[in-house]
Order: structure tokens, then sequence, then C-alpha cells
């Protein structure tokens, strides 16, 4: 049947949930759907069976318009892939939509919108900027004010319209419930009752008593500096922290270069199983990659969420504030288009991270930036190590004694439970 639920994106998120991811059907491709977007029609779901038109506009705004459901489900099926063959796929579905109808177009997320969106989607942020509150948070917000009286509420019904309510007769019964109910109001209703209250007698009374506490004329026309003490101003008060403040997720920055030995489709086996394998050379590594660690200095219950990227291109300037660590080769050209271009700045603001061969030298280069870098060696990958994976041993304490060097900078730099430190 056709989808009556208003709002296809959360049930979008709860399918994706469940492991049970919905299909794109057409007209004419059957129970088993189509994997054509260009002739795909709506978006089914198997449970419950409902469906939607993909040019159904959802709560994603982006540019201030709604974004369709089809641009959603294309940018979650994208979400593994790098920017550029994000961008090429765009626009190769594009010109299929433009042939068949010249109506429907997909539209290209930025790599923010799209990285929030697919936090979002997967379950991993409960909020985002871009999508917009439910109607039923709304009404809920109008139905609490309706019960502290802020915006009206259920006035008495006069025994005289028994038997009616709004045009519709009644049960006589229910009348006599109705009969009973009384207006809510707030606490300005029940101090004023029906009709204005004046109280400034009060301010009368109020002010015989501070202008005692007050100090005398005598005392402020000659002020003796001996007997009078400055008192310091009071502190204007301070919010406390909101517990639903989300915490930010911390920045590792990886090489762009061909020569480093960790790249996005190694780094997170590197970091998370402690264990080095040769980067892959397909152009079609994630562009993002996330990990979490627990990091007992900081915070000992919640692991943290980290953010691997090899470009800054998509920053915004608050993400710098999150950098904690910058993975180098020693080449100067990786820090071009960074908000410190210079490697001694760079360093003193983020932990440099050098990786290189076990009993290979340090580039003179990364010796010259100072404390700031720490610089590691790995055993040379060798498919035919005797022992296979476990042989790599080692790789465990390469890794262990990198996350110790980070958890030591971000808890000297201000990282807490509850976020980062600002620049």
């Amino acid at each position: 049947m056709a989808g009556s639920d208003p709002d296809p994106l959360l049930r979008l998120r709860q399918s994706i949930a469940a492991n049970n991811a919905p299909i794109t059907t057409s007209p004419t491709s059957g129970s088993d759907g189509t994997e054509n977007l260009a002739i795909a029609t709506h978006l089914q779901f198997n449970n419950p069976n409902v469906s939607y038109p993909l040019d159904t506009p959802t709560r994603f705004i982006s540019s201030d318009k709604p974004v369709d459901l089809r641009s959603i489900w294309f940018a979650w099926q994208k979400k593994d892939v790098a920017i550029p063959d994000y961008i090429a796929s765009a626009q190769a579905l594009n010109e299929e939509l433009a042939l068949i109808d010249g109506a429907s177009k997909v539209q290209n997320l930025v790599f923010v919108e799209r990285l929030d969106l697919i936090t979002w989607l997967e379950g991993a942020s409960e909020e985002s900027e871009y999508i917009k509150g439910l109607e039923s948070d709304a009404t809920a917000a109008r139905s609490a004010q309706v019960a502290s009286g802020a915006a009206g509420g259920v006035s008495t019904v006069p025994s005289g319209a028994a038997g009616t309510r709004g045009g519709r007769t009644i049960d006589p019964r229910l009348q006599e419930i109705y009969n009973g109910e009384r207006r809510m109001g707030d606490r300005n209703s029940v101090l004023r009752g029906i009709k204005p209250t004046d109280f400034s007698h009060v301010r009368k009374i109020a002010e015989t008593f501070l202008s005692r506490s007050r100090p005398s004329k005598s005392l402020t026309q000659t002020p003796n500096p001996t007997s009078l003490v400055s008192l310091p101003k009071p502190l204007p008060p301070q919010k406390p922290p909101s517990s639903h403040t989300r915490r930010p997720d911390p920045i590792i920055l990886l090489s762009p270069s061909a020569s480093s030995l960790l790249r996005m489709s190694n780094i997170k086996s590197f970091l998370s199983d402690g264990l080095y394998a040769p980067p892959q050379t397909s152009t079609t590594a994630a562009n993002i990659l996330h990990i979490s660690r627990l990091l007992p200095t900081i915070d000992a219950h919640r692991p943290l969420r980290f953010i691997l990227v090899d470009t800054p291109e998509q920053f915004k300037p608050d993400y710098w504030n999150r950098v904690v660590a910058v993975f180098t080769t020693g080449q100067t050209w990786q820090f071009k288009g960074y908000k410190w271009q210079s490697p001694t700045e760079l360093f003193k603001e983020c932990l440099g991270v050098y990786v290189g061969w076990r009993g290979e030298d340090i580039p003179a280069t990364v010796r010259g930036w100072g404390r700031g870098v720490v610089s590691v060696g790995v055993e040379k990958w060798n498919p035919g190590m005797a022992g296979g994976v476990q042989g790599r041993w080692r790789d465990r304490e390469v890794v262990e004694g990198i996350w110790g060097r980070v958890e030591e900078w971000m808890r000297g730099k201000g990282w807490g439970k509850e976020g980062g430190m600002g620049r």
C-alpha cells in the first residue's frame, strides 16, 4: 500500500537499524524490485508493507529546501564511496533521469550534509542540524502549554448544554463527566483570580525594609577609605552544562600521499585491531571512517568516537578545534590547505605521528619538527612471514603506544567527558 506515514525518513532509519533495508520498485519491476534508480518510482518497506514515491520531500533540509527521498536513498547507497565517485555517480544518474522524464533529479549533498545524514541514519547520532522536528513534537509541546494554562484549556461545560458538544449529540453519561471539567490555569490566573489585583502597597512596605540596609548619605558623600571595604562584583549566574549536549567527535587527519604506509584503506584495521596490512591501491576506498576507542583518563565509561579523514577540504572553521592528531610522511605539501600550514605551528596545536619501517632512518624533516611528532616503526610486510597474521604481534605494541600518546595529548589540551577544548 502507499505510505500514509508522513515521515519516510524516520521509517528508513528504523529499517536500517533492524537490518531490513527497503528496495526500490517500478511499475514493471515486480516483487523483486529494481536497483536502477533512474527507472524506480517508489521505495518499498517490508515490515510494515508500505511504499513511498521517490519524489516525496523529507525533513532533511539543504539550501532551505527539503531533499527528496530519492536523493536520501542515493546518498545512503553511496555512503562508503569517495567524494569524486559520489559526485560522478550523481551526475550519471541525473543524465539518465533527464532522458526518461526530464523532471526528476538527484540532489548532490555537500560533504558536511552527507556526513550528518549518514551518521543519523545509522543511529550514531540522535539529532541532526539539517533535520526538522516531527509534527508530533510540536503537538506535544502545544499539549503541554494547554495543560499548564499557557495556551488556554478546557472550559467548564454549562449544564444547559447537556446532550450536545461541538454540534454533536453525545451520551448523557459522558456529558456528566464534561460538566465536571474545569479550566486549567497558570500561576498568574491562580494568583489574580477573575479580576486584577493591585500589589503596589507591597512595594511601599518593602521599601521601608530596603532603606534600612542602604548606607546613609553621609557615608556616600564623604566615604572613609579605611572603614569601607570594596566588595567584588558577583559573577553572573552560569548555566549548568546540558546533559543533552552532544559530545563533539575528535578528528584524526591522515596523509593522502601514495608513499604513506597508512591510508584510508588500512588505517581502521591498524588502529582498531592492532594489525598492519599494506594499503589497497583501489580508488574506491571510503573518504571518511569512524573508530571508537576507550580512553580511561578522559572518560572511563564511554568510548570516544574518532573521525578519520585524509583531506580537510570540507572542514568548517570549528572542525579544526577537534583535530587531535595528524599522520604525516614528512612531506610538507600535505599541509597545504590546513589552518596551520607551518609544521612548527601545526604540531604545537596537534599531535604529529610518523609511521615508518622498523630499522630504517627517520627522515631529517620529521626529526627537525621536534617533540611535537612521535615517530614509530612497524615490521616490513612479508606475505610469507612465519606465523602469518599472528607473527605481527609487534604491531599491537606500536598501536597501543600511539593511542597512549594521543590520550596524553588530549588530556593535556583539556579534553574531558563533555567534549574538547577550544582554540
